[in-house]
């Protein structure tokens, strides 16, 4: 079996593989939200490219987030900070989600067999359910505006590292091997290695240092979220 890393929505058509699963990473910070909501008690999500799309879902009465630029949208209750699920406000509820990057992601491997949400949060849950699967892995990241970033690609470099521990999988790719590297460099202290990161830097102007902590602690939210339809359900 075989693992890729892709970098950018935009080059996934490169990467794509008729029975590979995808894993959609947006470690700061929709599928670090996605993960949360689901181990807080949502029964569905719905990830949509646009805000008018959630805006419909939301006119329709479903619960609504939209995030750009790392801020809520104007007129939506949530956006990507995973605090935000983290009530009883939204246990049982289907909610509409549009990100900046992460649903970009999730919209750009539709065509995919399967479609996993992964984060540092439910990092071996993960790297469990993928060994069991005996199936082609093609990680995701959702970067930048289409723009390489640090921390996918950094997740994505602990999956492969997971995954090729007991020969499980075999790398042939460069960009897996680059992200294995990565992560073996940052490993004992993700927080400081991302410091300089653009990401980090953007979301620390916005006051939002406690996201990025919680984001990169491993194992908080033991569950899978999967695309079944157009819906993100728990696996």
């Amino acid at each position: 079996m075989n693992i890729e890393v892709c970098h950018t929505p935009q080059a996934y058509s490169l990467f794509h593989k008729e029975n590979a699963i995808v894993v959609v990473i947006d470690v700061f910070r929709a599928t670090s939200a996605i993960v949360t909501a689901f181990y807080n008690g949502v029964s569905k999500m719905v990830p949509v490219a646009t805000v008018d799309e959630a805006r419909e879902y939301q006119r329709n009465g479903y619960m609504a987030a939209a995030e750009r630029d790392g801020e809520v949208i104007e007129g939506f209750e949530l956006g990507n900070s995973p605090f935000g699920y983290m009530n009883n406000k939204v246990k049982g509820k289907i909610i509409a989600i549009s990100t900046t990057n992460g649903t970009q992601a999730i919209e750009a491997s539709r065509k995919a067999s399967k479609i996993l949400i992964g984060s540092f949060l439910n990092l071996d849950i993960l790297c469990e359910y993928l060994v069991a699967q005996k199936k082609d892995v093609v990680l995701l990241c959702a970067g930048w505006k289409n723009k390489f970033n640090l921390e996918d690609t950094v997740f994505a470099g602990a999956v492969v590292d997971k995954l090729t521990a007991n020969n499980s999988y075999q790398v042939d790719c460069d960009s897996a091997i680059a992200a294995k590297h990565l992560y073996n460099i940052a490993k004992n202290n993700l927080f400081d290695f991302l410091s300089d990161s653009s990401h980090r830097k953007r979301l620390a102007k916005l006051d939002l240092e406690r996201d990025i902590k919680y984001c990169l602690t491993s194992n908080q939210c033991p569950v899978i979220p999967v695309m079944e339809g157009k819906y993100l359900v728990k696996l």
